[in-house]
């Protein structure tokens, strides 16, 4: 009886092994994220080596570092079309036909336009993976553990990010491009092993598969009618109300999930993180400090933070850490910022190496715990299924249209003002602790039918 009662307060109400399958299905997701990840930091470890090898200009090697982002906004134009015609399932198996092939036209690149053709491939798929990794995870999770899971898709962002970052410069860059294909191919066999999201079976109709592949979910166990029901009656809604035209998304019900959207992912981008991380090198070696060094501490913080992130998540909420984040990132630039304005001043410029390290691994990880995945995850949760895949696209499309800007522009905006520029990231940021504060609604602990039938009705 005492053993009883000793597991009773131990064991979850519902069943253990109902995690067990979204767990796998997670997991297999996100091996997107990491191919993500692995891309966004490729290009600044390798850079004098390939410009070394293959004879490029400083100018051609900017292009191969850029054209990743016209892959992401092409790839985001037709994510969300793509997810909603052919499955989540389907899609991120498409992505991974964009993702292989581009690591392997880099791996044996002979000259600069097989380098941009495998890196302007990897674009395109890791554009659909933006928006249909975290869109999956949610649709498949349930409500209370939502954010953890949904978190994870920047946790393996970050991971392949700071594995690129940090043996990068230990191992040539064609063996460092052949490494990025196996999460490629794991993810294309693992997809074989994990189930549809349920949601999008109900919205095709497919009731008996629908069914199927919330029980295969939730456990053979869980009474998963009420959750199906909920399901059901919220795509009858939405289906009878639009046909999911790109008008239809300015209609007056959706503006508060649109002003959210959008705002979250232009505030991400123009915050400035892509400074931090396509040019830390060099904005180490400006600031006087070791981009060995910097680069390497940078990577390797990443992860823990990550970890961190994917736990307070479903602890803290959404919006606290989403303030919490965007206010660290403020301070850190405006540390950055003025460790360039105390250059120029005798008695204090030898603080200025140590500030500028403090300022970028402090922004970071700010952005690490918060604001690097949470917009994805709000939106993946706000757009009702009759328009998520356009509002998906369009937001995608803003975040990879603005990170372009960013990364584009930095060189050039460090040589009109150093200083200047990351004070203005530094603004940014905190006008997006204004945004979350007045607009950004909490959907911790919510069904995504909750979030969506409430974000309608403000």
């Amino acid at each position: 009886m005492v053993k009883e009662n000793i597991e009773e307060g131990l064991l979850p109400k519902r069943p253990s092994h109902r995690l067990v399958a979204v767990f796998f299905s997670t997991a297999v997701a996100v091996f997107g994220s990491f191919c993500f990840g692995y891309a966004g930091g490729y290009s600044s470890p390798v850079e004098s080596r390939i410009m070394e090898d293959l004879g490029l200009s400083l100018a051609s090697y900017s292009i191969f570092g850029s054209i990743n982002t016209i892959g992401g906004m092409i790839g985001a134009i037709v994510s969300g079309r793509i997810a909603d015609r052919i499955g989540r399932k389907r899609a991120m198996w498409l992505s991974e036909v964009f993702c292989t092939p581009g690591w392997l036209a880099i791996a044996f690149a002979e000259d600069a336009l097989w380098l941009y053709i495998g890196r302007l491939s990897i674009g395109v798929g890791v554009g659909i993976i933006t928006y249909v990794v975290p869109v999956y995870i949610a649709e498949i999770t349930p409500k209370d553990l939502r954010g953890g899971f949904t978190s994870a898709n920047q946790l393996m962002v970050t991971i392949g990010f700071g594995l690129v970052y940090f043996i990068g410069s230990m191992i040539s860059w064609r063996t460092l491009a052949l490494i990025g294909t196996i999460p490629c191919v794991a993810q294309m066999v693992c997809l074989f092993f994990i189930p549809e999201s349920p949601r999008w079976l109900a919205k095709i109709g497919r009731d008996e598969e629908f069914e199927a592949a919330l029980h295969h979910l939730r456990g053979k166990d869980t009474d998963t009618l009420e959750e199906a029901t909920e399901i059901r009656n919220s795509m009858e809604t939405f289906q009878q109300e639009s046909d999911g035209r790109f008008l239809d998304l300015f209609q007056k019900r959706y503006t508060n999930s649109l002003i959210v959207g959008v705002g979250l992912m232009l505030l991400q981008q123009l915050g400035g993180i892509c400074s931090i991380l396509y040019y830390s090198g060099s904005i180490f070696e400006e600031a006087g400090f070791s981009s060995f060094t910097g680069t390497k501490i940078l990577a390797v913080i990443q992860v823990p933070l990550a970890f961190a992130g994917l736990f307070l998540m479903d602890k803290c909420g959404r919006r606290p850490l989403l303030m919490v984040s965007a206010a660290g990132m403020s301070l850190f630039f405006f540390l950055l910022g003025l460790s360039f304005c105390l250059q120029g001043v005798n008695c204090l410029e030898q603080y200025a190496p140590v500030l500028a390290l403090i300022g970028a691994l402090g922004c970071s990880s700010a952005f690490t715990i918060g604001m690097s995945g949470i917009p994805w995850v709000i939106m993946s949760e706000i757009f009702p299924i009759n328009v998520k895949a356009l509002a998906g696209s369009l937001v995608t499309l803003i975040n990879w249209s603005c990170a372009f800007l960013i990364t584009y522009t930095f060189n050039f905006a460090m040589e009109w003002s150093t200083a200047g520029v990351f004070f203005f990231f530094a603004g940014v940021c905190a006008l997006t602790v204004l945004f979350t504060v007045k607009l950004v609604p909490e959907t911790k602990g919510r069904t995504l039918e909750e979030i969506q039938a409430s974000m309608m009705k403000n």
